[in-house]
This record gives C-alpha cells, structure tokens and sequence, in this order.
C-alpha cells in the first residue's frame, strides 16, 4: 500500500490502545534494545512499553517486550537462568570484550584452541566475575560505561555467578563456539575473555546470542520483520487478533514463581495496600511461610501480583492494576 509513493505502516493509522502481555522478540544483531522497543511497541500502538534488561547491540536473540501492565513486572521476567551461544576470537583483548571496543591487546595463536575443552572446564560451578567497563553496571548512581568513556577510572564491583556447563559446540584454528547455562547476572564478553586468558592468548566475543530464558516459553521467538509482515497483511488496520496472540500472558510469563493462594477477603486488603500477618489460611506452592524469595500471589486462581514475606506478613511488590474488578468482575 502506497501513498505519494511512500510505503505506509497500516498500524500506524490505528489509534493507540491498552495492551497486555510479553512479546519474545528474536532481536537482530546491531539493532539496540531500546529501538526494539520502540518498534515493537509502534507496531501494537501500545499506549505503554518496557523491556526486561538489555541485550548488547551486537548481541541477538531472546529480548521479552513488555506491554501494558507487563511492563511493571518486567524485572521479573528475566530471573530465571540463562543460556547463550557465543564464539570467542582468540588472539586479541578488547576493552569491552566485544568487536566494538578498542584493541587492548594481541598475541600470536599457535595451538591454544587444542585446549579449550580443558580451558572451559575451569569456568563451571560458582565463579567470581569482574565485569567489563563497558557495561551498565553502576557505581556511585553512575553506569560503568559513561565512567569508560570518559577515561575514568573507577573500581568495578565483583559479583559471584554460577555456571552451570559450558558445552563447546564448535572450534577452528584461532576461535571457538560454546553454549552456556548460566545465572542471572552472568557477563558472557567476561566469561569468553577469561577463558582467553587462561588459554594465554586472550579473547573476545564476536558473536553473542541468548536463546533461552527459563520460565519463559522456549524456542518461542518472533523477529521484528515477522511482525511487521504480520501487521502489514491486515485487511482491518485496527484489528490486531492474530498479533495479540503472539503476547505471552503477564500470569504465564510469572508462573515459574513459588506461589501463594490467598483468600478472597485478603486478596481485597492486599489491592487497597493493606499487609497481610494472617497467612494460616493461605496455601503455598513450591514454597511455605518461611519461604524470603519472591512470590506470585493469586486468589482464587486469578493472578493479582508478586510479592514476599517477610517476619510472617506478606507484602506485596508489583500488582495488577485492579485486578479484582477489571479481571472477570471478582469484586463480590
């Protein structure tokens, strides 16, 4: 469809709308996450829009949007453990442990690929890393990268990670490819430069990409081209069925968390702000009262937010706005 010659975006002809749920965007290398979200969000007019954490521009895969309400729970949705597929180029260390940042070093590669296998082995368990500068870890309110850029130095914060495998995939003369089961908070440019200096020549990540979130459905994944093609192909500009059926419930994307059922009465005083110490009536699944993580809490099988308790009182994190009223008309 055409006007004056130029290619028109039928949804953007729609006016924008509320809409709930989590879009698992298979994002494309180079493309940074929040122009992902921007378009993402542009193509369902969205009235609001989040991501859950950044990929690196020259990384690809698994980037959950969240839309609507979803965005309130968006630092929930990325909890679960991780897994990558990198490759590590060995012979040059980079400032920021990728191909877009200064070279900082090179050495000359013999036989060092001959031991990787032995390399990686040293990286599994619990580990501390020190993540690149180039990152948006802060220090004093401050990421590290604008410190980076600046020449500034500052101490980076070490954090314990845990790795549970790292499988080599693939190998050549001067690189190699691995898949890696890791936790929250894992830097992967840090994890391939350190097996690089343990083989002694060094390394950096040259292709990077995320294929799996637990608690997230996996090998569910759409590219922003598929949803554009989708949107597109209406006949009905403002009919977005098939597109909102590509949306991961906020419930469905949360339901990986130990969960506590509350009684109706306290699901209400909850809503309104109110601490609840009465938890004798409540159930628990994969969790009890003792329990300090989080918690997605629901009333009668209706999901109204997260929370945790703490000394024997539930409190609540994040909540459904009005979920009692505005999901199946539970107020009684």
């Amino acid at each position: 469809m055409t006007e004056n010659n130029k290619v028109i975006d039928k949804s953007r002809r729609a006016p924008k709308r509320d809409v709930d749920g989590v879009f698992l965007l298979d994002k494309d290398a180079t493309l940074s996450s929040a122009l992902a979200l921007t378009k993402v969000r542009g193509i369902y007019r969205a009235n609001k829009g989040g991501h859950t954490g950044s990929l690196d521009p020259l990384a690809s895969g698994l980037l959950p949007i969240c839309l609507g309400q979803a965005a309130k729970f968006s630092s929930f949705f990325l909890e679960g453990y991780k897994k990558y597929v990198a490759t590590g180029k060995l012979g040059i260390v980079t400032a920021s442990g990728d191909a877009d940042g200064e070279i900082v070093e090179r050495h000359e590669v013999t036989d060092e690929v001959s031991h990787v296998e032995e390399a990686i082995e040293k990286f599994t368990g619990k580990i501390i890393q020190v993540p690149p500068v180039y990152s948006a870890i802060k220090v004093n309110g401050r990421p590290l990268y604008k410190y980076a850029r600046k020449g500034q130095e500052v101490e980076v914060p070490k954090r314990e990670v845990e790795i549970f495998y790292i499988k080599l995939l693939d190998k050549t003369s001067d690189s190699f490819t691995v898949e890696v089961y890791c936790s929250k908070g894992t830097y992967i440019r840090t994890l391939i430069a350190d097996i690089g200096s343990e083989l002694g020549c060094g390394a950096y990540v040259t292709m990077l990409r995320r294929i799996e979130v637990d608690g997230l459905p996996k090998g569910v994944m759409h590219t922003l081209d598929e949803l554009q093609t989708m949107a597109d192909s209406r006949e009905d500009y403002t009919d977005f069925t098939k597109m909102d059926k590509l949306l991961i419930p906020i419930d469905e994307a949360l339901n990986y968390l130990p969960r506590i059922n509350i009684p109706y009465d306290m699901a209400v005083a909850l809503c309104q702000g109110q601490r609840q110490s009465d938890l004798g009536r409540c159930t628990f699944e994969n969790c009890n009262i003792d329990f300090e993580g989080t918690m997605q809490i629901r009333t009668d099988s209706l999901f109204i937010g997260v929370g945790h308790i703490q000394k024997g009182v539930l409190i609540s994190d994040r909540m459904m706005s009005d979920p009692l009223r505005t999901n199946k008309g539970l107020y009684k």
